[in-house]
């Protein structure tokens, strides 16, 4: 552990704080802090920065309720950088989407090198649901409404029943994908985002013995 006093804050006492997702990975926002928007981080283990453009506190989430438990928070080798692991309530970004880094700048055709993960899945899915692409099966299941999602749903449910009952384990991953699709697909149709399951799942579990 190293003491605040030890990091370098630049010339006009800000640090830049890149702040991850602890469930995801994902890079949620870039945001600076000071002295003591850092100090009130630490002791209420919530992110607190320091808003540049109104020259004071900002507290993430405050007005918004998107608040940012703090998991850890890391400095690099010059001490001049954070990275703040945290786990989040609602989107960190002002838009509603759930990180601000959603524009691309650049993208290779190395796709299969991209970590995969269910809230990249929901955000294509509920790409699909604004933006229709010619042939895609999503946009036909957001299309025929919430009766057809249901159906698939069940549908898929019993062949996984029937591929467990067969203790076929290959057939089972098989259909339990296709059962998370289209679970994936209900959420989104309903509204509902991973990080709400997420936080359900967390409410059962924690405290509990495993």
């Amino acid at each position: 552990m190293i003491d605040i006093k030890d990091l370098k804050f630049d010339s006009e006492g800000f640090i830049p704080a890149i702040v991850v997702d602890v469930a995801t990975n994902d890079v949620l926002m870039l945001a600076y802090m000071n002295e003591e928007s850092l100090r009130i981080s630490i002791e209420e283990e919530k992110t607190c920065f320091w808003s540049r453009s109104r020259n004071e506190l900002w507290r993430k989430g405050e007005t918004s309720g998107s608040i940012q438990n703090i998991v850890s928070i890391k400095t690099d080798c010059d001490k001049d950088a954070l990275v703040i692991i945290v786990s989040k309530e609602g989107p960190a970004c002002h838009t509603g989407a759930d990180s601000c880094f959603f524009e691309d700048v650049f993208n290779s055709n190395k796709a299969h090198l991209k970590p995969f993960s269910l809230n990249s899945l929901h955000g294509i899915i509920k790409d699909r649901k604004i933006n229709k692409k010619q042939g895609s099966y999503t946009n036909y299941l957001f299309e025929k409404g919430i009766d057809k999602i249901l159906k698939k749903l069940g549908e898929e449910s019993t062949e996984v029943i029937i591929a467990a009952k067969s203790n076929d384990k290959r057939e089972t991953i098989f259909e339990l994908s296709d059962l998370i699709y289209h679970a994936m697909v209900l959420m989104t149709e309903m509204g509902i985002t991973p990080d709400e399951v997420r936080a359900e799942l967390k409410s059962r579990h924690t405290g509990k013995e495993e």
